[in-house]
C-alpha cells in the first residue's frame, strides 16, 4: 500500500485530513462528505484509498455510510455536553470474565510451536542478559520495543523511559495510587471490571461510581463529580461492552483538561477490535493528560502476565521517586521472550490471524489497514 513521506499508509493520511476538517467544522454534522472519486481526486490517491479512509472515519464515529446515499459527518462537539446529561439506556451485559476490560471472549491461543521455538531462540541468543536483574520497568531493550510497535500500530509516540512493564494491568492498578498520592479523588465506569474499583480502595483512595450511558460515562456524571482522576475503559468497557464515542472521548480529555487532571486508559482487548487497524487512543491524542494500560495476557496467553503502562513526562519523576523502588514482577526470560515475538513481528501476525477469524465469524468488512509486518 502506498505510504507518505512519514511512512503511514495513504489512506491514513487522508483519513487524518478529513477527520481534522470534520473536527474543525468544516463538515457540520449530517453534511454529505465529498465523493470517493472527488476525494481520491482532492488527495491523488486511489478510490480504494479512499474508501478505506472512509471506513476508519465511521469505525471511529467521525462519519457514517449512508446506503445508496454516501458518507456524512457525525462528529458533533456539543454532542459531548448535552442539555441534561445522556440519554441512559440499560446496557447489554458479558459474560464473566478473567481479566480488566475484556469481554470475556476466548481468543484463540497463541500457536505453541512459534512460542517453543521463540523461546528456544531466547535461551540460546540472550545468554548474556538472562542472568542479570531486570530494571525496575523493564528491560530496556523491551520498553523500546514496545514503543516501536505502537508507533506502527497504534500511532503512540511514546519515549520508552516512560513504559513500565509489570505482570498484568491488575498489578499495575496497585502502582498508580503509589505515582499519584492518595489525596486525590478518583472515579471509575459504572458497571466496570470490579477488580479496579476493589485494588483502588484498597489502596485508600477516595473512589466515585460514574453511570454509562450508551456512548461512555453520561455528561451529567462528569459534571458533577469531584473526581480530578478518571479511569476509564473507552474500547468495550466490561461487562456492558460500550465503546465510547469520538465526542465521547474528546470530552474526556476536555474534562481532564478543564480540572488539572488525568485519565487513565485500560486499552486491555482493543488490538482484537475486528475491524480497526488502529483504534484512536485517548494516549495518543493528548499524552500529557493520559497514563495507558494494556495487557499481553489478553492478546498473547493467560499465563503470560504481563502488561505495561506509559506515564505522561510530568509523571516519570514520581515514578522513580515511589513504584521506582520495586523490583520489576516480570521475569527476565518472559521479557526476553515478549521483546523476540515483538520485534520479529509474531505478535502482530498472531493478532491479524485472531482480527480475520472475528470478522469471518462476525461477518465484517476487511481491515484497510491490515498489513504483513
Amino acid at each position: 500500500m502506498k505510504r507518505d513521506g512519514e511512512g503511514l499508509p495513504a489512506y491514513r493520511t487522508v483519513y487524518e485530513a478529513l477527520r481534522k476538517r470534520i473536527m474543525e467544522g468544516d463538515f457540520p454534522v449530517g453534511s454529505r462528505l465529498p465523493s470517493k472519486r472527488t476525494a481520491a481526486a482532492d488527495f491523488g490517491v486511489s478510490v480504494i484509498t479512499v474508501e478505506h479512509a472512509y471506513a476508519l472515519l465511521c469505525d471511529e464515529g467521525y462519519a457514517e455510510s449512508r446506503e445508496r446515499s454516501g458518507f456524512y459527518a457525525a462528529y458533533r462537539r456539543r454532542d459531548s455536553f448535552p442539555v441534561g446529561g445522556d440519554q441512559t439506556v440499560p446496557l447489554p451485559r458479558a459474560p464473566a470474565s478473567s481479566g480488566g476490560g475484556a469481554s470475556g471472549d476466548s481468543a484463540p491461543a497463541f500457536p505453541h510451536s512459534v512460542y517453543a521455538k521463540t523461546v528456544r531462540r531466547v535461551l540460546t541468543d540472550y545468554e548474556d542478559i538472562l542472568y542479570r536483574k531486570s530494571p525496575s520497568g523493564g528491560l530496556t531493550m523491551l520498553r523500546r520495543t514496545i514503543a516501536e510497535y505502537l508507533g506502527r500500530s497504534r500511532g503512540i509516540r511514546a519515549n520508552p523511559e516512560n513504559i513500565v512493564v509489570g505482570s498484568g494491568a491488575e498489578y499495575l492498578y496497585t502502582l498508580i495510587p503509589m505515582i499519584l498520592g492518595r489525596g486525590r479523588v478518583f472515579a471509575v465506569e459504572s458497571p466496570s471490571y470490579g477488580k479496579i474499583l476493589t485494588i483502588y480502595r484498597a489502596s485508600g483512595l477516595d473512589c466515585e461510581e460514574l453511570r454509562l450511558g450508551q456512548n461512555g460515562i453520561d455528561s451529567g456524571e462528569l459534571e458533577r463529580s469531584r473526581a480530578g482522576v478518571l479511569h476509564i475503559t473507552p474500547y468495550r468497557s466490561y461487562p456492558s461492552m460500550v465503546t465510547a464515542s469520538a465526542a465521547k472521548r474528546h470530552e474526556y480529555i476536555r474534562w481532564a483538561m478543564e480540572r488539572d487532571g488525568l485519565l487513565i486508559e485500560d486499552d486491555v482487548e482493543s488490538e482484537f477490535a475486528p475491524a480497526i487497524r488502529r483504534a484512536e487512543t485517548l494516549y495518543a491524542l493528548a499524552p500529557d493528560r493520559v497514563i495507558y494500560l494494556n495487557s499481553f495476557s489478553k492478546t498473547l496467553f493467560p499465563s503470560l502476565r504481563a502488561g505495561y503502562m506509559i506515564l505522561p513526562d510530568g509523571l516519570t519523576e514520581a515514578y522513580r521517586e515511589t513504584a521506582g523502588l520495586l523490583s520489576c514482577t516480570v521475569p527476565v526470560l518472559e521479557q526476553c521472550i515478549l521483546n523476540e515475538l515483538i520485534a520479529r513481528g509474531d505478535f502482530e501476525r498472531h493478532l491479524n490471524r485472531m482480527r480475520r477469524r472475528m470478522r469471518k465469524r462476525d461477518g465484517d468488512a476487511p481491515d484497510p489497514g491490515e498489513e504483513k509486518p
